[in-house]
């Protein structure tokens, strides 16, 4: 039977970033990565709107956003290849969160705790929103913050850096799908492919998305991700307006530049969960379109060109992700996952950990230990304040 030091449950972006961050700490180990589709035709990353901001209210998302953008920000050259650098195409064009009175408070709090930690967060009233941004509508709008270092990748350019990144490194992709894992009482021993493989392994990760679920009950570990099932936009407006940050609001409300027009869309989270990629076309004009030209009257005239459908891995629990081992049972057995929309995000920063835990058998560079499993199996939520 074919034994690897790691083996990794989903290739995806935060997989392929535990294999890579390996590689770095520990260019010996032996790592193997198993994915299903390496059209990663369904992985959420490439459906996804490639944003990675600051603006948190949890330390540890602090900590991992303060990481993970200048980690992408370098990526052209850090996951670059045989000389040929990667095309992640960051740009840095600034987040803004606008809110009404009542979160206002919060807002300003969670501003505070930035800018703590080295953040650059503008607490602005409704004349200084104005002020930077004059097609905006504030009615019922009490203040903002907007963060002006962060931005927004192609998602799909990320993804593929780390896996060519991997694989340079050494690591192995296998174009399988696990539907097994052995187990005993203390201990992942193997994972079963559907090809009818076996591999042993001394540590299993499961960075398997959407899917992240299944994966954990091949243990016996219950974790509450679902795939929550959202639509992402490009539409167009031939009305002018400024330069615009990537905004979002607290209805779920997010968009930002994109070429000549814009990317964006409105998340329900009433949506029922499921494994559901059919797109509802109607879903634009019906919900996305009011909202956008109400806040900014410019979009009046806009058109949708484009809808395509995406899953955030939902944390029921509280939104945050869960990145860590089951200590208390497998310790051999590593989750990195239901991240809720914040995955491309934060996967340099949860690779680095994952890969930490694995190698030295601890967290070194951010004490993730409240994202852990613990929380789940204590059922303590451990969620954002004022922040979605």
């Amino acid at each position: 039977m074919p034994r690897h030091d790691v083996v990794i449950v989903g290739g995806g972006i935060v997989g392929s970033a535990v294999a890579c961050f390996l590689k770095v700490l520990a260019p010996a180990i032996d790592v193997a990565v198993i994915e299903p589709d390496r059209s990663y035709e369904f992985a959420s990353t490439p459906r996804a709107s490639g944003g990675a901001r600051r603006q948190f209210s949890c330390p540890e998302n602090v900590a991992m956003s303060n990481f993970s953008i200048g980690f992408i920000e370098g990526a052209d050259r850090e996951l670059a290849v045989g000389g040929e650098p990667a095309h992640v195409e960051w740009r840095r064009g600034g987040y803004l969160f606008i809110v009404g009175a009542e979160q206002l408070p919060i807002l300003a709090e969670n501003a505070a705790l930035q800018r703590s930690m080295g953040v650059r967060a503008d607490l602005l009233d409704p004349d200084g929103l104005h002020e930077r941004f004059p097609s905006m509508n504030l009615a019922g709008i009490a203040g903002g913050v907007h963060t002006p270092d962060d931005g927004w990748c192609d998602p799909s350019g990320l993804l593929q850096a780390f896996r060519r990144k991997a694989r340079s490194l050494g690591v192995a992709y296998v174009d399988d799908r696990v539907v097994a894992i052995d187990h005993d009482a203390t201990a992942a021993r193997a994972v079963r492919l559907a090809s009818g493989a076996t591999l042993a392994a001394d540590h299993v990760v499961n960075a398997a998305g959407a899917w992240a679920k299944e994966v954990a009950a091949m243990v016996g570990m219950a974790l509450p991700i679902e795939p929550l099932r959202r639509f992402e936009h490009y539409f167009e407006t031939p009305n002018a307006i400024e330069p615009l940050p990537y905004v979002k609001d607290m209805a779920r409300l997010a968009f930002r530049p994109e070429g000549r027009g814009y990317s964006g869309g409105l998340v329900d989270g009433d949506e029922p969960r499921g494994f559901n990629f059919e797109v509802d076309h109607g879903y634009f004009e019906r919900v996305v379109w009011p909202a956008l030209a109400e806040r900014f009257p410019a979009f009046e005239a806009c058109r949708c060109k484009r809808t395509w459908s995406g899953l955030y891995e939902q944390c029921e629990l509280d939104g945050n992700p869960v990145i860590g081992n089951w200590a208390a049972r497998l310790p051999n057995f590593h989750v990195a996952g239901g991240f809720s929309g914040h995955g491309m995000m934060h996967a340099p920063a949860a690779g680095r950990a994952i890969a930490e835990l694995i190698v030295h058998g601890r967290f070194t560079s951010i004490d993730l230990a409240r994202l852990g499993y613990d929380r789940v199996a204590r059922n303590e939520p451990y969620p954002e304040r004022g922040i979605v």
